[in-house]
């Protein structure tokens, strides 16, 4: 959709050799999940938008692939979509993952829903990289969930 299929599947190599485990089809959801979240960050620049831990994944392989992320990020027409990696699983926010899969669909998809849960959640897939976080196109630190008072 938004890479040729050679890059596409180079991508989901990428995915396979950082998680041996992991069929190849599982793979490929991943990295068309990262290739719509780096879309609807290019096409929203500091709206506050974040992958799942499990999208996460597909954004590192297409990062790896860095001529042609530089070349899908100035072919979106939007802002670069930089990364900056943390792991912090309280940072988690349900509603900066809903406002994602909102932007997402604004722009003609639909989120699979099943690859956009909380970090924790590895039940579907396990994935390589300790990575939940917020990069630049989001919101910066991300708010962590606010914890219930007791009376």
């Amino acid at each position: 959709m938004l890479i040729t299929d050679e890059r596409f599947e180079s991508c989901r190599k990428t995915v396979l050799d950082g998680n041996p485990n992991m069929d190849s089809e599982m793979a490929g959801r991943i990295v068309e999940e990262g290739l719509k979240f780096v879309a609807a960050c290019s096409a929203n620049p500091g709206v506050g938008l974040a992958p799942s831990r499990i999208v996460d994944e597909g954004w590192h392989a297409l990062i790896l692939h860095t001529a042609m992320y530089a070349e899908l990020c100035e072919r979106l027409g939007g802002a670069f979509v930089h990364h900056y990696p943390g792991w912090d699983p309280t940072h988690y926010d349900p509603e900066i993952l809903d406002r994602t899969r909102e932007k997402i669909a604004a722009l003609g998809w639909t989120a699979d829903s099943e690859l956009w849960g909380p970090p924790s959640d590895e039940t579907l897939v396990s994935v390589a990289a300790n990575c939940q976080h917020a990069p630049e196109c989001t919101i910066r630190p991300m708010p962590k969930p606010e914890t219930p008072q007791t009376p």
